[in-house]
């Protein structure tokens, strides 16, 4: 039996006002869960893959609340530590046509903001496990996430796991005192495979694909080549680097594709106009974890499996909340070419 995947991170309550209302507009809040490292968690169990999330959430009903939420998705929530006082919360306004989406974060001293060193036992947590993905949010949060953080990854590559990392810069955390080109240089040196966003390596590491503007959505594929051999040069261990490629026409049209590099050989995937876009929040935590499934999957045919992460993260932009509810038949459907939309009857 294939071992399971282990993703490490906060999840919060998410409150949306209905609809596309603004944060004064709203009498009522739609009630979900997220967060990118449990969204890639629900991604690989909805393709049929075993993973278990870890986090720390509070011994009080919300934190019942938020298990029973994962565990309906097929999640393995056995590790999560109980303790502190909140569960995080996030509020998002969904934009639309040229207004922008916007976040604002309550997440400041929640069960797992308050996270410390020696919590988790990480031995225990990896047994049967030979993958472990995190993201640049958990060392943003805190010191001590930080440091929990660095306890998993060297634990996880003692152990022989390959380790994942988004590089997920969110400009709003890094406030606990070191910023992000200071502390995670030190984690992602155990990290075999790194995943951003068309920006995060230039925010967080300084490298820039060279005639890029993403403001105004110039982002050619053929230029993060170089942000990619960049961060090999900078980072021997990577084994595999991934970008996406957003280009934002407006909050409700974005374009979508991305690039892979493997040992040298650079890919560039398929690429698709998401005209109508439902809840674009997770859809680099979705191309993860399609990304993932793809390379266990798909053996050495990394073209497909970067096909694969493009196309399951399209769909997602198609669905509410954080997480991505497609099946590996709807992602392989797309990734065939029918893009139709039409009903299956």
């Amino acid at each position: 039996m294939a071992k399971k995947i282990v993703t490490f991170g906060e999840i919060m309550l998410r409150l949306s006002p209905p609809g596309y209302q603004r944060f004064g507009q709203a009498r009522s809040f739609d009630v979900v869960y997220g967060g990118g490292e449990s969204n890639v968690a629900v991604s690989l169990a909805n393709f049929g893959i075993t993973a278990d999330f870890v986090t720390r959430l509070p011994n009080n009903d919300m934190g019942e609340a938020c298990i029973q939420f994962l565990r309906q998705y097929g999640v393995g929530t056995g590790h999560i530590a109980r303790g502190g006082e909140r569960i995080g919360i996030y509020f998002l306004e969904m934009g639309t046509m040229q207004r922008g989406s916007k976040v604002i974060y309550d997440r400041a001293h929640s069960s797992f903001d308050t996270l410390q060193p020696g919590t988790i036992d990480w031995k225990t947590v990896f047994a049967d496990a030979d993958w472990f993905h995190w993201t640049g949010i958990t060392p943003a949060i805190s010191a001590g996430t930080a440091a929990v953080c660095l306890e998993a990854v060297k634990a996880a590559r003692q152990m022989g796991l390959i380790v994942s990392c988004d590089l997920n810069y969110r400009a709003k955390l890094w406030k606990w005192g070191r910023p992000a080109n200071e502390v995670m240089p030190e984690l992602v040196q155990y990290c075999d495979v790194a995943v951003g966003n068309e920006e995060d390596a230039a925010k967080v590491f300084g490298i820039h694909a060279p005639d890029t503007d993403v403001v105004s959505g110039k982002v050619e594929a053929e230029k993060y080549g170089y942000v990619c051999d960049e961060l090999h040069r900078r980072f021997s261990a990577l084994k595999t680097i991934s970008i996406t490629l957003r280009g934002s026409i407006s909050a409700s049209h974005n374009t979508w594709s991305g690039v892979l590099w493997h040992d040298g050989t650079f890919y560039t995937g398929s690429q698709y106009d998401i005209t109508h876009i439902v809840d674009r929040v997770g859809g680099g935590d979705s191309f993860v974890a399609g990304l993932i499934y793809g390379l266990r999957t798909y053996g050495e045919d990394r073209q497909k499996a970067l096909n694969f992460a493009i196309a399951a993260s399209c769909l997602k932009h198609s669905i509410f909340g954080d997480f991505n509810l497609v099946s590996v038949g709807e992602v392989e459907k797309l990734m065939s070419g029918d893009a139709s939309g039409r009903v299956a009857r």
